[in-house]
């Protein structure tokens, strides 16, 4: 017979945030701790809000030295305004989306106590599944944009959710949600909220047919609104940055991204493969498939979450340029959906954990496999990963074999599953893969050089990897292979920065040579250069 534990109905189940917040904040803390900032997104974001500092200028982002037209300024101008208040420093910056994550765990509840007030166990039940996601749970320690554009998206929905009842409070959360999000990440904001207002109708079909014209007018005033505040920045901007800058941010970012991405393209069906994926473990978990089918068509909470999840992913999926990331703010709507599902789920029996099992075991033979890789073919860093990780992890899963837990405590211990095979992860790679991102050093000895008047050059294209971590005052000048040799010969003080595909290279002894990502970077002073015509040659091609 199950015990009364076994019993418990999931609306017995509280929203925990002491316990949520506990493992978050334990996770962020070893993620953080152990990892470096990642070139070069990571880094090149903090140079970016490093260079707008330095110059004094927060109308215009630069990344060394020319007008940086990729992002809007939204989190760089939070990231100043951290820095002015605790000093500059990677910290603030670094523990900034942590907290955006927190706030979007408790904007998703409260979301979910719009769709559904009568029934409070789906909000419960949120927070535990998105932050147990494994794609959100290794995602929410980096500094991008995307957790921001998740807010944005939160906000508006819930304005336009209120504007049922409090119209005038309603339209302004859209607005302001528009205007973030816009300055976030740009016109991507309008795939949320567009399907929301345009298919009202369908999601609300109780409404009388006489009110939706004077819906659609409130919804392209508060629009309007939100697209003004955007523009109060964008137009000044424009005019200070230059015309290229002002055909990128009006043009280049947006449509033409749209049309033919010149980045991350991908093929149209690509979406449709990763979006199951970012929802791992969950789409694993029995009871989700047994509530998924007690949704009711009619619930108005489920039409919302439809009405605003497909089109935005069928329009995601048309635009060229595709990462998993891009798909993060559409997470909140389709956990939405499952916690929905969840609270619709029979409150006796027991249910399975058997996915958290299977999740550790597999995640555990991965890291023992790594043993038995083939030293010849094994990239180098493998061979620091300590051989007692991957049983350790799956003698971990062996008690998810025979847990009998009640609904609130097996939600809750899938969850410690999945931040038990991250931080597990973590604490196995991490440590020999680091030291392939970790620049600090060499980005200390390129500010010291810089302070004592050397010049600085980098061959290729540069993502201003040492702007910030340098705290240089002065660009980088970045080099095409043809442009090597005159540079060397007008700045025969300089430095110039060599990345080589080998990790070990073959170059002259004495020179800092820096691991970096597969390969490595050499640091050459300009007199040895010249005065070595045989390398000289080879890195120019003419050997």
């Amino acid at each position: 017979m199950p015990n009364s534990a076994a019993r418990a109905p999931l609306s017995a189940a509280r929203t925990g945030w002491p316990a949520l917040l506990t493992l978050m904040g334990s996770l962020a803390a070893l993620q953080l701790w152990l990892r470096p900032l990642l070139p070069v997104d990571e880094t090149r974001y903090l140079s970016v809000a490093w260079e707008m500092w330095s110059r004094g200028d927060f109308l215009v982002p630069y990344l060394n030295a020319q007008p940086y037209s990729h992002k809007p300024p939204l989190l760089f101008w939070m990231i100043q305004a951290l820095w002015g208040l605790f000093g500059v420093s990677q910290w603030p910056a670094r523990l900034l989306p942590v907290f955006f994550s927190a706030v979007a765990l408790w904007g998703t509840a409260r979301l979910a106590r719009q769709l559904w007030p009568q029934c409070p166990q789906t909000a419960q039940i949120v927070p535990w599944l998105l932050f147990g996601g494994l794609f959100w749970m290794n995602f929410y320690t980096l500094v991008q944009f995307d957790l921001l554009l998740v807010l944005a998206a939160l906000l508006l929905w819930a304005g336009v959710l209120r504007a049922d009842t409090r119209a005038g409070r309603g339209w302004l959360w859209l607005a302001l949600g528009t205007a973030m999000g816009i300055l976030a990440k740009g016109p991507v904001i309008l795939l949320m909220l567009l399907p929301a207002l345009l298919l009202a109708p369908w999601w609300r079909p109780s409404a009388p047919l006489r009110g939706w014209v004077r819906w659609y007018l409130w919804a392209l005033a508060a629009l309007s609104l939100g697209v003004a505040l955007a523009l109060a920045w964008a137009l000044p901007a424009a005019s200070a940055g230059g015309e290229a800058y002002r055909q990128a941010i009006f043009w280049g970012q947006s449509a033409g991204r749209i049309v033919a991405s010149f980045a991350h393209r991908a093929p149209w069906w690509e979406y449709l493969l990763w979006f199951p994926l970012l929802l791992l473990p969950w789409v694993l978990w029995p009871p989700l498939w047994r509530g998924l089918r007690r949704l009711s068509p009619t619930d108005s909470g489920v039409r919302f979450c439809l009405a605003v999840l497909l089109p935005a992913l069928l329009a995601f999926s048309l635009i060229s340029g595709k990462q998993a990331k891009y798909l993060l703010p559409l997470l909140p709507l389709a956990v939405l959906l499952l916690a929905r599902a969840l609270a619709l789920v029979a409150t006796t029996g027991r249910w399975s954990l058997w996915p958290a099992a299977l999740l550790l075991m597999l995640l555990g033979g991965a890291l023992s496999g790594l043993a038995w890789w083939p030293a010849a073919a094994a990239p180098a860093w493998t061979h620091g990963v300590s051989r007692g990780w991957g049983p350790a992890l799956m003698l971990g899963a062996l008690p998810y074999f025979f847990l009998r837990l009640a609904p609130p405590m097996a939600l809750r211990a899938m969850v410690v599953a999945s931040v038990l095979g991250s931080a597990t992860l973590y604490a196995a790679l991490v440590h020999p893969l680091a030291p392939h991102y970790r620049l600090q050093s060499l980005a200390t000895r390129l500010g010291d050089l810089q302070q004592q008047g050397h010049a600085l050059a980098w061959v290729g294209r540069y993502h201003g990897q040492f702007q910030f971590l340098g705290r240089l005052r002065s660009p980088l000048k970045a080099l095409s292979g043809d442009g090597l040799r005159p540079w060397l010969h007008s700045h025969p003080q300089g430095y110039v920065l060599i990345r080589y595909a080998d990790p070990q290279p073959q170059v002259p002894a004495g020179l800092l040579v820096q691991p970096y990502r597969s390969g490595s970077l050499v640091l050459w002073p300009a007199q040895r250069l010249l005065h070595s015509p045989r390398w000289l040659d080879a890195l120019t091609g003419n050997a």
